[in-house]
């Protein structure tokens, strides 16, 4: 299959991430479940409050997206939250997000789910709008708070935070897009069914052949597409379950640790789901510089992973000041201990 491009030219208008500022130790779930003996794949996560959820998340990204757009929310012809967590298992999270912005009443809403792809699922179709002309802008978002059950090697790494992205013409983008591919398979490696409160996963299934036959095969697609090479992209982001995994798909894609470096948050805020890729790149777009090619790759379990090639600007440099940086969430941090982790995430039933 070709890669894919829009009959229109289009871009990132603006982007905008959201970390909430509580962070649990990963020595500090070890020393309740293993007593401080195991392996942490990171060192903290970020958590949320007790007043937080994909919904505030999603309005607090969607926000920072629109200072660097420029634009009215009233011009957003669509808000699609992309989650595994969203608060409600009927109503729609991104009509909350659209009223809260003053994107409504005429505009699309939709929420997306894919496992940890679910953000960058919303900005495929946020390109297809755009790029077909439909629309001038389109929000998609990618936001979670993930959960994981307690003593589970998920509970090391589900997180919470996300980021959102304004689609829309060329002319206008801090980043244009020189394609992007799709890549799915049915892959049993995490799922939750209904009525359960954890997912459940396949253990090291996750990785391969989940996580790296469908993330290389994505990035190896498009780059093939577009006969481009890992020399001549400047930054590579990948979604982040952990720290090992994105460093080894990037190293057998034959990049160099330094074009993963800046978007490689997951030893800082732990695994954001579907915020994970979204959140790197925002990272990457606080400091690329005009003229620089990045590489942005997700993985979704179930399975999937979609690529994207985008190519900065010249506005990039004005326009990114607009809104907090993602490290400035990084670093805005308050540490809690497990119980009150437990607490914030209701972890304790009461009936």
């Amino acid at each position: 299959m070709s890669v894919m491009k829009p009959l229109r030219a289009v871009g990132i208008v603006g982007y905008g991430a959201y970390i909430p500022r509580f962070r649990l130790s990963t020595t500090e779930i070890d020393r309740i479940w293993h007593g401080g003996e195991a392996l942490a794949p990171i060192r903290e996560k970020a958590v949320a409050g007790l007043d937080e959820d994909t919904v505030t998340i999603s309005i607090e990204a969607a926000r920072n997206a629109l200072a660097r757009a420029g634009i009215a929310p009233s011009k957003l012809r669509a808000v699609w939250v992309g989650s595994e967590s969203h608060p409600y298992a009927v109503k729609p999270s991104s009509a909350i997000v659209a009223e809260a912005i003053g994107a409504t009443p005429e505009t699309l809403g939709a929420d997306w789910q894919f496992a940890c792809k679910a953000g960058t699922e919303a900005l495929q179709a946020a390109i297809a709008l755009v790029g077909s002309g439909m629309a001038d802008y389109a929000l998609a978002i990618g936001a979670d708070t993930a959960q994981g059950r307690p003593g589970d090697e998920l509970e090391y790494t589900a997180a919470a935070g996300g980021a959102a992205y304004i689609v829309g013409p060329a002319e206008e983008a801090l980043a244009t897009l020189e394609g992007s591919y799709s890549y799915v398979t049915d892959m049993p490696d995490f799922w939750r069914r209904p009525m359960q409160r954890y997912p459940q996963h396949g253990g090291r299934f996750t990785g391969e052949p989940a996580y790296f036959a469908h993330t290389e095969a994505a990035v190896r697609a498009l780059m093939e597409g577009l006969h481009i090479a890992p020399e001549e992209v400047t930054w590579a982001v990948f979604h982040q379950p952990n720290v090992r995994f994105p460093r080894r798909a990037a190293q057998e894609l034959g990049f160099q640790p330094h074009h993963i470096a800046p978007g490689l948050l997951a030893e800082e805020i732990g695994n954001t789901y579907a915020g994970s890729a979204l959140l790197g790149l925002s990272a990457v777009l606080d400091i690329a510089e005009p003229g620089q090619r990045i590489l942005l790759v997700s993985f979704g379990s179930g399975a999937g992973s979609d690529a994207f090639l985008w190519r900065t600007t010249e506005r990039i440099a004005e326009r990114r000041s607009a809104a907090p940086f993602t490290r400035a969430y990084l670093a805005r941090r308050t540490p809690i201990d497990y119980g009150t982790y437990v607490r914030y995430h209701g972890k304790l039933h009461m009936h």
